[in-house]
C-alpha cells in the first residue's frame, strides 16, 4: 500500500515512463501472461475515443464563438492553415532529403521479406472524401467519428452562433461553453489512468514483435531513415519555426506538453492525445482557450509532419529496392500529392497507407509491396503520432504569439 500510495504521488509523466518500461520487461518475459493485461489499453482507448468527437464539437464552437469577428475567424483561419502547410511541406523535403542521402532501399532483399500480395486497402478518390466532408446527416458523422465532417459542422455552426441576436447567442455559447468543460473535466479523469492504459498498450505491442532482430536487421536503414527525419523535423525545424516565427521558447514548451507527447506516443493516436494537447497547451504554456479550441482539433486531423516523412520515406524506399531511379520531377510530385492526399484523407482509418497507395499508383510502382514496411509500421507509428501532435501544439503558440497573446513560453 505504501509503495502505491509513493507512486501515486509521481508526477503523471513518470507514471507513464515507468509503465512503459515495465510494459517492455513484461512484453518480453512473460508473452503468455500479456493477455491478462492487455485489455486495459483497450478500455483506455476506448475511454479516449468517447470523448473526442464531443470534445472536438464543442471547442471548436466554443472557440468561434470566442474570437467574435468575422475578420478575426478568416485571419487566425488563414494562419492555422498555412502554418499546418508550411511544416508539413518541410517535413516532406526532410524526408525526402535524407531518403536520397541514406538510400535506405538500395540492396536490399525482396526475397527475404515476406510480401502479402493479397493486401486490400480501402482507398477512396480524394474528390469523394472532399465532398464527404460536407455531412448530409451530421448525426451519422458524430456516430461514427467523421473527424472532419465534424469539424466542418462545427465551424458552420460557430460562425452563425456568432451572428444570431444577443439573447439567443448567449444562451448556446454558454451551452457549448459548458459542453467544452465537462468533457474537459472527464478527460482528466480518463487521463489518471493513463498509465495503467499504456501499460496495456505497449506490452501488446512489444509481445507482438516476435522476430525482431530479423525485422531490424532487413529494415534497419529504413526506419534509421524514419526515425532521423522525424528527430531533425521535431527538434530543430519546429523549434526553429516556433523561436524565430512565432518568438517563444520551444524546448520550455517541450517541457510543458511532455505528458501528451508521452500519451501520444504510446497510444499512436493523434485523436487519443487531443484533450490533453489542449490541456496542457493551454493550462502549461498559456495559449488562450480560443487558439486551442481552433487550431489543436483541426490539427489533429489534417496536420501529419511525421506521417508526411514516412510517406516520402517510404515511397522512396519500395522505389529504391524495385530499382526504380526518382528524378526531381518524381520526387516533386510525391511532395504535391503527399502534401494534398494528407489533407484530404487524414480522417480515414490508416491514413498514412492510404496516402501511400495514392502516390505508388500515381507512379506506377507495385502496391502491393507496401507489405515491405509493415512489419515496422506500428513502431514507427509512435514516433510519427508523437511528431503530430507536438507539430499541433507548436503550431498553436506560432498562432497565438502572432495574434498578440503573452504566453507561458
Amino acid at each position: 500500500m505504501n509503495i502505491l500510495n509513493s507512486l501515486l504521488k509521481i508526477k503523471l509523466h513518470w507514471q507513464i515512463l515507468i509503465a512503459f518500461i515495465l510494459a517492455i520487461v513484461f512484453g518480453i518475459f512473460l508473452k503468455d501472461q500479456v493477455i491478462y493485461v492487455s485489455w486495459m489499453g483497450d478500455v483506455f482507448l476506448r475511454l479516449l475515443r468517447m470523448i473526442v468527437i464531443p470534445l472536438i464539437l464543442s471547442s471548436i464552437i466554443s472557440g468561434l464563438v470566442n474570437i467574435g469577428s468575422e475578420g478575426s475567424l478568416g485571419r487566425l483561419g488563414l494562419k492555422t492553415f498555412g502554418y499546418y502547410l508550411t511544416t508539413s511541406t518541410f517535413a516532406i523535403i526532410t524526408g525526402l532529403l535524407l531518403v536520397n542521402i541514406i538510400k535506405p532501399g538500395i540492396g536490399v532483399d525482396i526475397s527475404s521479406i515476406y510480401i502479402d500480395e493479397s493486401i486490400s486497402i480501402e482507398r477512396p478518390r480524394i474528390s469523394e472524401v472532399l465532398i464527404q466532408i460536407v455531412p448530409d446527416n451530421i448525426f451519422y458523422a458524430l456516430a461514427n467519428n467523421e473527424f472532419l465532417s465534424v469539424i466542418f459542422f462545427a465551424i458552420i455552426a460557430g460562425i452563425f452562433i456568432s451572428k444570431m441576436d444577443k439573447k439567443n447567442n448567449i444562451v448556446l455559447s454558454d451551452f457549448f461553453n459548458a459542453v467544452f468543460e465537462l468533457f474537459m473535466k472527464i478527460t482528466m479523469f480518463v487521463i489518471k489512468l493513463a498509465p495503467l492504459g499504456i501499460f496495456g498498450l505497449i506490452v501488446k505491442v512489444v509481445a507482438e514483435q516476435e522476430d525482431f532482430v530479423n525485422m531490424v536487421t532487413g529494415l534497419g536503414a529504413f526506419m534509421f531513415t524514419v526515425l532521423a527525419g522525424i528527430l531533425i523535423h521535431s527538434l530543430i525545424t519546429l523549434p526553429l519555426i516556433t523561436r524565430f516565427i512565432g518568438k517563444a521558447r520551444p524546448f520550455k514548451h517541450l517541457s510543458n506538453v511532455k505528458t501528451t507527447l508521452m500519451t501520444a506516443f504510446s497510444t499512436a493516436s493523434s485523436a487519443a492525445a487531443l484533450p490533453l494537447n489542449m490541456k496542457e497547451t493551454n493550462e502549461n504554456s498559456g495559449v488562450s482557450h480560443k487558439i486551442t479550441n481552433f487550431t489543436i482539433p483541426i490539427g489533429t486531423t489534417i496536420n501529419m509532419d511525421g506521417t508526411a516523412i514516412y510517406i516520402s520515406a517510404v515511397v522512396m524506399f519500395i522505389a529504391q529496392a524495385q530499382g526504380v531511379v526518382m528524378g526531381i520531377q518524381e520526387q516533386i510530385l510525391i511532395l504535391i500529392t503527399a502534401l494534398m492526399s494528407s489533407i484530404g484523407t487524414a480522417g480515414v482509418p490508416m491514413a498514412s497507407l492510404v496516402i501511400i497507395t495514392i502516390i505508388l499508383e500515381v507512379l506506377g510502382l507495385p502496391l502491393e509491396m507496401i507489405a515491405l514496411i509493415l512489419p515496422v509500421d506500428r513502431i514507427l507509428d509512435m514516433f510519427r503520432t508523437a511528431t503530430n501532435v507536438w507539430g499541433d501544439s507548436c503550431g498553436a503558440v506560432v498562432i497565438a504569439k502572432s495574434e498578440g497573446e503573452k504566453t507561458f513560453v
